[in-house]
């Protein structure tokens, strides 16, 4: 059996590029970092302790986090609408790097590895990010945006996969699960 243990309906759709034959299991677990950890680290220690708890031996697992890194900090889902602006100002006209990190337990596989994509963003005004705050859209997401919605309106370019923006690195998942 495949599970995903992950709530994101996002990564739901986006597995389901590889396989519809999964189930959801979600757990309850504290997210919080160890100190001074790396982006890349952070989302790998994420997604491997999204995974563990239903981590049997005889299900094949993929847990998966994804965050956005702006020099060295990591900008994870915003609190309020004063932190959303806060974030998407510190993106503003500039490069910042997405990080997923996917763990995959199986019989005999257990693997932890992340991906990175670069996304630069327009010079953005406060009537831009404003407009865009007043929709549903950033609150539910690392870095305030999203990039397959109305943030996709901020992107000037992507270097990387644009998957891994979205959620989950599918390529990279889909060669390392079989």
């Amino acid at each position: 059996m495949l599970i995903l243990a992950s709530k994101s309906p996002r990564r739901r759709e986006l597995l389901s590029l590889i396989t519809s034959d999964f189930i959801i299991k979600t757990a309850d677990i504290d997210e919080t970092l160890p100190a001074k950890i790396a982006p890349d680290k952070a989302v790998e220690y994420l997604s491997r302790i999204k995974a563990l708890p239903f981590a049997n031996g005889s299900n094949t697992v993929i847990g998966a986090d994804t965050i956005v890194a702006k020099d060295g900090e990591i900008l994870g889902k915003p609190k309020d609408r004063n932190d959303a602006f806060r974030m998407l100002r510190l993106l503003s006209g500039c490069c910042h790097s997405v990080f997923t990190g996917v763990t995959i337990t199986a019989p005999n596989k257990d693997i932890t590895f992340s991906v990175e994509t670069k996304v630069k963003f327009f010079e953005l005004s406060d009537k831009e990010i404003n407009e865009y705050l007043d929709t549903d859209e950033p609150y539910d997401k690392a870095g305030a945006y999203g990039i397959q919605g109305k943030g996709s309106l901020f992107v000037e370019k992507i270097d990387g996969d644009y998957f891994n923006v979205v959620g989950l690195p599918v390529a990279s998942l889909k060669r390392k699960l079989f």
